[in-house]
């Protein structure tokens, strides 16, 4: 019989370690707790009994509960395989790190080798309230004190530390959202309605201290892997777009600045209206200008929360680039091909495998396709500016390659853009 998997995410300081603490103080159950992690393990010191070693020299301490922690180094199926075929136990917890991702966790449960031993239950973000709110919530972010454009990962080989977050947040099941009593009760709302905005899929819940009942975090039974992947609020909200298109309900051709919010289409999404917080999108078939693009991501407007999707830059008409803002800083990274940079022969096969594509008669697939999701945001002002990146008439007819152009080139690779968070 295959053993149920939590998997615990969120920031460094959020409070993984005390809720965990607090799990393993309140149940039960006999639970195998795995820190995904580089270095010492870090859950409470007076639950440890004694140490020993795994015959593979991995860390494994055993609790006072009867259950065991083990530090993993190494891939990760290997390893929580050989913990299920070495240890006695229930139930699994994966401890994810703070700068961890949670769907290449959650897939390796599902799809690869652990799947077999294990069945994934859940996916829970914990959110540190205070520093959600004054990061996301508050309208002021702490700006970086670095260039405005950098290539690549920051030094620590991660993207920006705030789109992390938000990607936890994004994929998960569950939000937890922890030291409730260092914020007003305001704030608290508000953290909470825009978390139902970033994720719709996932229930809230909030708390101090790390308490929560044992049932909230096991046997829940909430994960659902093509669920998960889609439910992201940005996704949803793009998926909106994309159904009206199909459904004609507005005209996005090539050269029209005309544009449809729509904001009946994707409702669920959207919290309280007494919070000011607003989704949108933002969909054209012209080419974004590299340069004046680049000016307007350092100067993003600071009641702006999130922006993702597809963007189409002149001068790079094979790749597409997928922008991501999150805090203070947006990441362009090269994560595809467009289809109609192919031969016609591969577009064909790519087309038909594709029916609903999009496509235009000129351009292809070529489009830069955005969520917005800001907080009393003045989404017109914002679309205007995005349009006005957009290339003239007369730059259509001219030489893209002649452009400034810091956008990535090669699959994989990226840049970080630093706004000044001024409106």
């Amino acid at each position: 019989m295959s053993a149920p998997v939590t998997i615990l995410c969120g920031e460094l300081g959020a409070g993984k370690t005390t809720l965990l603490s607090n799990l393993l103080e309140s149940s039960d159950r006999e639970i195998a707790v795995l820190v995904n992690d580089v270095g010492a393990v870090n859950v409470d010191a007076d639950l440890v009994e004694a140490r020993t070693d795994l015959t593979t020299g991995e860390e494994v301490l055993a609790l006072e509960n009867g259950c065991i922690c083990c530090s993993l180094g190494g891939e990760l199926s290997r390893s929580v395989i050989q913990l299920w075929k070495e240890h006695d136990f229930e139930y699994l917890v994966v401890e994810a790190s703070g700068v961890g991702e949670p769907e290449p966790i959650a897939r390796q449960f599902v799809r690869g080798p652990a799947g077999g031993p294990y069945d994934l239950d859940a996916v829970v973000t914990v959110v540190d309230a205070r520093r959600f709110y004054d990061r996301f919530a508050s309208g002021e972010t702490d700006q970086p004190d670095e260039p405005p454009v950098r290539q690549g990962p920051d030094e620590t080989g991660s993207r920006p530390l705030a789109d992390l977050l938000l990607e936890q947040v994004e994929f998960c099941d569950l939000l937890v959202v922890n030291k409730c009593d260092l914020v007003s009760d305001d704030e608290r709302d508000r953290v909470v309605a825009l978390l139902e905005t970033l994720q719709p899929r996932a229930e809230v819940v909030t708390t101090e201290y790390g308490a929560l009942e044992p049932e909230a975090l096991l046997d829940s039974e909430r994960f659902d892997l093509e669920a998960a992947a889609e439910s992201a609020g940005w996704k949803r909200a793009i998926e909106a777009d994309d159904a009206r298109d199909e459904a004609g309900a507005h005209d996005d051709d090539a050269h029209s600045h005309d544009h449809d919010h729509g904001h009946g289409d994707h409702d669920h999404a959207h919290p309280p209206e007494r919070y000011g917080i607003e989704v949108d999108t933002y969909h054209r078939r012209r080419p974004l200008h590299p340069g004046r693009f680049a000016a307007f991501l350092a100067d993003l407007p600071s009641d702006l929360v999130r922006a993702k999707g597809l963007c189409w830059i002149a001068g790079r008409d094979r790749q597409a680039i997928t922008m991501s803002f999150a805090g203070a800083e947006t990441s362009l990274e090269v994560t595809g091909r467009w289809i109609a940079s192919f031969s016609p022969e591969h577009q064909e096969r790519y087309r038909k495998s594709q029916p609903d594509l999009s496509w235009d008669e000129e351009w292809g697939d070529r489009e830069t396709r955005l969520a917005l999701i800001g907080r009393h945001l003045a989404m017109d002002d914002l679309q205007a500016r995005l349009d006005d990146c957009l290339l003239t008439e007369s730059e259509m007819d001219g030489d893209w390659s002649s452009f400034e152009n810091p956008a990535p080139t090669g699959m994989g690779d990226s840049v970080t853009i630093s706004s000044d968070g001024d409106d």
